[in-house]
C-alpha cells in the first residue's frame, strides 16, 4: 500500500513487484531501475539526431552498471569514458574502440597510454597534457577540449565552462596548441567542450555550440576534423510532484538540427557531431528505496531517520540537490487519505554527520517507522557516487525488466568485500 506513489504508479515502475517485496528480497537500501524508462529516454535523445552524422554519446560516469550500458548500446547510443575502469566496462559490454571517446582530466601518462593501446581517441584539456599525449602518440590523433567561456548548471560545482572552472583550453591559446601538434606530427581529429550540468533551456547550449563551430573554422587542417562534440548537461524535472516541465526537446531539436545542418552544408563538413548526455538518459530510470527506522522531534523540527545515508546517495549533501520522495506503507486502511495529515519534515540518513540530509524541510504526508521511502530520479550519479564511508555496505542494484520481473544486476557489498583489499592483517 502507498501513502504517496502517484508518479511511480503512473509508470508502473515496479512491474510485478512492490517496494516492500523488493526490500524483503534484496535488502535496504536498494537501487531500482526500470528498463522501459531507460529505453524511452535513450529514444528521446536518439530521436534528436536528424542531422547527418549526429550521434548521442552517453556519459558513462552517470551510471556505468554493465547491464544498463548494454541496454543503452542496444538503443543506438555511443559512449565515453573518463577513467580506465569506465573504459574497461565500455569494452566489456561490446562497445568498439570507434564507438568510445576517452574524455579525461589531469591524468597520468600511463592512463593515456592505456587508452591509446585500446585504440580509443583521447581528449585532453590543457596544453601540457596535449604535449604529453602527443609524445606518446607521435603521428597519431588527438582530441582537445576547449573552454567556450560560457557555463551553465544547477550548482557552481557542476558548471564546467567559463573562466572559473578547471576545464578546457582557452581558444586564445590555439596557436600554441597547433605548434605542439606540428612538433609531433599529430592530427587534431576532434574538438569538444562542456558547459555544465542540469540546464533546462537550450539557448545557452546552442550559443556555446556556435562558438565551437566558429573555432573549428580556424583550424588550419579543418578537413581532417572527424568529431565535434558539444557535451551534455540536459536536465530532467526533479520536482515531479510540482509538475515541473520537461526539457523542451522538440524546440531544442529544431534549433540544434538547423544550426548543425546549415553549418555542415555551408562549410562542407563531412565528420560527426556528438551530444554527450548522461543524466538525461539514466536519472529517471532509477530510484533508491530506503527504510524508516526512527522519527523524532528536536525542538519543533520533525526528523525522519532512514538508512539512506550520504554514502548511498551523495547528491543532496554535495550539491543540495532535490530528489522527490515517495512513501510506501503496509496495512493501510482501505479508505486511507492523506488530506490534512501533511507536515514539514526533514529526512536524514544514518551517518553521524550534520550534513547527512537527503530531503530538507519537505511538506509530506506524515512518515512513520516501518515505512519504505523512495528518492526518485537517482539513476544518474546515485550508485556511481556511492561509497563505503563508515564501512557501510553499498546497496544492491535491481532492474525491473520489460516484462515486469526483477533481476539483481549488482549484489549488495559484503563485509568480506570491505576487507578483501587489506594486506598483511
Amino acid at each position: 500500500m502507498s501513502v504517496r506513489s502517484k508518479y511511480t504508479d503512473t509508470l508502473h515502475f515496479y512491474g510485478k513487484e512492490t517496494p516492500h517485496d523488493l526490500v524483503e528480497k534484496f535488502g535496504s537500501p536498494l537501487y531500482v531501475y526500470n528498463e522501459n524508462v531507460l529505453r524511452e529516454r535513450c529514444r528521446d535523445l536518439v530521436g534528436l539526431c536528424k542531422t547527418e552524422g549526429l550521434h548521442i554519446n552517453y556519459s558513462a560516469k552517470a551510471n556505468a552498471n554493465p547491464h544498463l550500458l548494454k541496454i543503452i548500446r542496444e538503443e543506438g547510443c555511443r559512449v565515453d569514458a573518463m577513467s580506465p575502469g569506465e573504459l574497461y566496462l565500455d569494452l566489456k559490454v561490446g562497445y568498439t574502440p570507434e564507438e568510445i571517446l576517452y574524455v579525461c582530466n589531469n591524468v597520468s601518462k600511463e592512463e593515456m597510454q592505456n587508452a591509446l593501446d585500446k585504440g580509443v581517441l583521447v581528449s585532453v584539456d590543457s596544453l601540457m597534457q596535449a604535449e604529453q599525449l602527443c609524445r606518446l602518440n607521435k603521428g597519431g590523433k588527438i582530441m582537445i577540449r576547449f573552454n567556450p567561456g560560457i557555463g551553465a548548471g544547477h550548482s557552481a560545482k557542476v558548471v564546467t565552462g567559463g573562466k572559473e572552472t578547471k576545464f578546457g583550453v582557452d581558444p586564445e591559446k590555439l596557436p600554441q596548441l597547433l605548434e605542439i601538434l606540428e612538433k609531433y606530427n599529430v592530427t587534431l581529429a576532434g574538438i569538444n567542450h562542456h558547459i555544465g550540468s542540469l540546464f533546462m533551456e537550450g539557448e545557452q547550449y546552442i550559443e556555446a555550440a556556435k562558438i565551437l563551430l566558429d573555432l573549428a573554422l580556424k583550424l588550419p587542417h579543418f578537413d581532417k576534423l572527424e568529431i565535434i562534440d558539444f557535451g551534455g548537461g540536459f536536465g530532467i524535472p526533479y520536482h515531479k510532484y510540482e509538475n515541473q516541465p520537461r526539457f523542451d526537446l522538440e524546440n531544442f531539436s529544431g534549433m540544434l538540427n538547423e544550426t548543425l545542418s546549415d553549418w555542415a552544408k555551408a562549410h562542407h563538413y563531412q565528420g560527426k557531431f556528438y551530444l554527450e548526455p548522461g543524466r538525461y538518459i539514466a536519472a529517471e530510470c532509477g530510484l533508491i528505496l530506503g527504510s524508516v527506522y526512527n522519527t523524532k522531534t528536536n525542538g519543533a523540527k520533525p526528523y525522519v531517520g532512514t538508512d539512506l545515508g550520504f554514502n548511498t546517495l551523495a547528491r543532496p549533501m554535495l550539491y543540495d540537490s532535490f530528489h522527490d520522495v515517495e512513501i510506501y506503507r503496509k496495512n493501510l486502511p482501505q479508505n486511507f487519505r492523506t488530506d490534512g495529515k501533511e507536515m514539514e519534515q526533514t529526512i536524514v540518513g544514518n551517518i553521524c554527520e550534520s550534513g547527512d540530509i537527503i530531503a530538507k524541510n519537505r511538506v509530506l504526508p506524515v512518515i512513520e517507522e516501518g515505512d519504505i521511502i523512495a528518492m526518485l530520479d537517482a539513476g544518474a550519479y546515485g550508485f556511481s557516487m556511492s561509497s563505503n564511508y563508515t564501512q557501510r555496505l553499498r546497496p544492491a542494484e535491481v532492474l525491473i525488466r520489460k516484462d515486469g520481473t526483477a533481476k539483481c544486476i549488482r549484489r549488495r557489498d559484503s563485509f568480506e568485500d570491505i576487507f578483501a583489499t587489506i594486506t598483511d592483517c
